[in-house]
């Protein structure tokens, strides 16, 4: 019994380290405004990004590695943020190719497009005409750009903002409780190490 105790207890020590490490008010926040999730039945984590970003670049990789392992009861959902005009041309951009589930060939695309190729997207032809490049219908793509969808989206995003009180980005956001950025946990890496300590609060918290 002694020695079931020990081992439990060693399986434990990474999760206890973790919950000593990370606090709130330090290493992550409490939103001003509990968020609605999309999907309550899953733990909701979302990425506030904007293309333009250098930080949210090289972000990228890791949250890329980060969304192919989560679990299966993780929903996540990636929001790009409306700073300025030229920010909400991308944001514009993304979502007109999430709504024709085209992110796989023009979301990393357009990272690599501007802090790469240098390339400068100016509007919706501009970004038309690269994403044709790519494979994706651009006369279906420029209806989508300015339609009733998208601004929808980008009304909510902007919402976010304010709701989530993000100041910057990349942020991260669980379950519409917490927010985490790189300043407060301590760089990108961990950053998702304390997303996951958050999304592992919350699912315990549902048992």
């Amino acid at each position: 019994m002694k020695k079931f105790g020990l081992m439990l207890v060693v399986l434990l020590l990474p999760f206890m380290a973790q919950a000593e490490t990370f606090k709130e008010g330090v290493h992550y926040a409490k939103v001003p405004e509990v968020g609605l999730r999309s999907d309550k039945s899953k733990i909701e984590v979302i990425e506030m990004f904007g293309y333009p970003c250098p930080h949210c670049n090289n972000f990228e990789p890791l949250i890329k590695h980060w969304e192919k392992n989560k679990n299966e009861d993780v929903n996540f959902v990636r929001t790009p943020v409306a700073w300025n005009p030229s920010w909400e041309l991308m944001a514009r951009a993304f979502y007109a190719s999430e709504f024709m589930k085209t992110l796989d060939k023009t979301h990393e695309a357009t990272f690599h497009a501007i802090h790469v190729e240098r390339r400068r997207f100016r509007g919706k032809e501009d970004f038309a005409d690269y994403y044709g490049n790519l494979g994706v219908d651009t006369g279906k793509f420029q209806s989508l750009f300015n339609s009733f969808a998208v601004e929808t989206k980008i009304r909510q995003g902007r919402q976010q903002l304010s709701k989530y009180g993000i100041k910057g980005v990349p942020a991260m956001v669980v379950n519409g409780k917490y927010h985490v950025t790189a300043g407060m946990a301590g760089g990108h890496k961990k950053m998702l190490e304390v997303v996951d300590f958050l999304v592992e609060k919350e699912r315990l918290a549902a048992k």
